[in-house]
């Protein structure tokens, strides 16, 4: 685990990991140990990620994965508000930067209409947890993962960037846009 610097002044601390089982669990532990809000733990491929059901992936490799840690707001429904403000800036970068014809829903789904495929594939998901830190302090964890350069199972009815461009791309751009398009929206609600 190491610490980056990339241009984003929303956040507070980068941690970032080549492997990890979870970024999830990872924010978790930073959390409670009281961690300042705003820290992104990012990493290029997870082992034992899962689903804001509990469902578990297999390995995941080459795309945007990364969790926040932010401070608890105090809205009605804030997890879900944020999940899909999430959602909606993920689908966002992959309009701007690629064109792609994007939906999302509430809970924090991104699906991109396949044009090859003629259907909608589920190319992003966002999960969202809360707790309280060990002085007391609670906080959320926003968690994304985009499939970008991953191998998606022609099985699966997913897509991954890579699979719909037939080539690779840097998964930076994703990442620093979702980030830009998330920090708008989330800055309103501090207003708030």
């Amino acid at each position: 685990m190491e610490e980056i610097t990339l241009s984003m002044p929303c956040v507070s601390r980068m941690v970032s990991a080549e492997i990890v089982d979870s970024t999830q669990h990872l924010a978790r532990e930073l959390a409670l140990q009281g961690c300042e809000p705003r820290t992104l733990v990012l990493a290029y491929e997870q082992t034992a990620a899962y689903d804001r059901h509990g469902k578990a992936w297999s390995s995941a490799r080459g795309g945007v994965y990364f969790t926040l840690v932010l401070p608890f707001l105090p809205l009605e429904h804030a997890s879900q508000k944020l999940a899909h403000a999430a959602a909606q800036a993920v689908s966002h970068a992959l309009k701007e930067l690629l064109d792609f014809k994007t939906k999302c829903t509430a809970s924090g789904d991104v699906y991109v209409w396949n044009l090859r495929a003629k259907r909608w594939q589920k190319i992003a998901g966002v999960l969202t947890e809360t707790d309280k830190s060990q002085n007391g302090q609670p906080f959320l964890l926003l968690g994304v993962g985009v499939h970008v350069n991953d191998r998606v199972p022609a099985s699966s009815d997913a897509a991954s960037v890579r699979k719909l461009l037939g080539r690779e791309i840097d998964p930076e751009w994703i990442l620093q846009e979702t980030l830009e398009a998330f920090w708008k929206q989330y800055a309103l609600w501090q207003l708030a």
